[in-house]
């Protein structure tokens, strides 16, 4: 199926809300004849849609896979520009791999990756990510915004947000974020956020925003048990990914908005309202240096201010931080 009339019908069908558009209705919205629009519907029965035709009403979707592909994020997206073009892959190395060469040519910002399976997931510091098939959401964002350098870790703590209220909204679980990129539920981690940046020294020409969820894995690498869960390990259930995604692309739109237009102050409230290690006495360690002291908040630029225990203040601009649970 053409990418643009599957786009088209999708959006159809999501518009309906679950009533029925008629075959005519489909007809000129594709443009094309009914004939051929039946033919469409065949395609996405064949990739796993239920979909309802009665006659002198049209057709109607009942059910969709727990798929991630383009039709399954496409149909009930709610955004306005994010997340309308979808690459794709069954099984890739790397998402964060594919949208910086797709970035290189030109792509519309809001084109997402998307895999089923990565076989090279990466997370900061270039630790590998753990991302067996149909079990995580493994995405990649593009996006452009005419900004200097500088502003690029901003976008880390603007994503956390949306991710947090994402995984709210879908599931009713509560998470926290551990600065600069971790998203944990009870202490453990079940999201990270990569973000990678192209641009010239006053300009950036694109971020990569990587997000790696665990969804529904039921178990973990003996190494990785102790550290990581999944959202379908604390809930009991099985989480559907495509809904997850799709309020994911719908909350970072508007979280992107928000700053675009008003600045970070909005953003840091929220960021800072998740946020675990802020007001608790922490660890952070930098390439260069070990400092204890206390979490105060981020600044403007998602710096992390740390107050050590002779007084100084230090600026965290990368660290890995823990939390110290003797004393708060």
């Amino acid at each position: 199926m053409q990418s643009s009339v599957k786009q088209k019908l999708l959006e159809a069908f999501s518009q309906a809300d679950g009533d029925f558009v008629s075959g005519q209705v489909l007809a000129e919205i594709v443009g094309c004849s009914r004939t051929a629009v039946w033919k469409h519907i065949e395609t996405l029965r064949n990739e796993g849609f239920q979909l309802e035709a009665v006659r002198k009403k049209g057709y109607r979707i009942l059910t969709k896979p727990d798929k991630v592909t383009e039709n399954e994020v496409l149909i009930g997206l709610q955004t306005n520009w994010l997340g309308k073009e979808i690459v794709y892959k069954e099984t890739i190395d790397s998402t964060q791999k594919e949208a910086l060469r797709l970035a290189q040519e030109d792509f519309k910002e809001g084109t997402v990756v998307i895999a089923e399976e990565q076989t090279a997931g990466r997370g900061r510091m270039t630790r590998v990510w753990h991302s067996p098939k149909h079990t995580g959401i493994w995405m990649s964002v593009i996006l452009k915004p005419p900004l200097p350098p500088y502003k690029a870790p901003q976008f880390t703590l603007i994503t956390a947000v949306a991710v947090v209220e994402a995984i709210m909204e879908v599931t009713g679980l509560t998470p926290e974020i551990k600065w600069p990129n971790d998203i944990l539920i009870n202490g453990k981690k079940v999201t990270g956020i990569l973000t990678e940046l192209q641009a010239d020294a006053d300009q950036i020409h694109s971020l990569i925003i990587g997000i790696g969820i665990n969804v529904n894995q039921k178990h973990f690498p003996e190494e990785l048990e102790e550290v990581a869960t999944s959202l379908a390990l604390e809930t009991g259930e099985t989480v559907s990914r495509s809904r997850l995604i799709q309020e994911i692309l719908k909350n970072m739109e508007a979280c992107y908005d928000i700053y675009m237009e008003q600045g970070f102050a909005d953003i840091k409230k929220l960021w800072e309202k998740y946020a675990i290690s802020v007001g608790k006495q922490i660890t952070a360690t930098t390439i260069s240096a070990t400092i204890k002291g206390k979490a105060l908040g981020i600044t403007e630029e998602g710096v992390l201010k740390l107050l050590d225990e002779e007084g100084t203040i230090h600026d965290i601009y990368s660290a890995d931080i823990e939390i110290n649970k003797a004393a708060d």
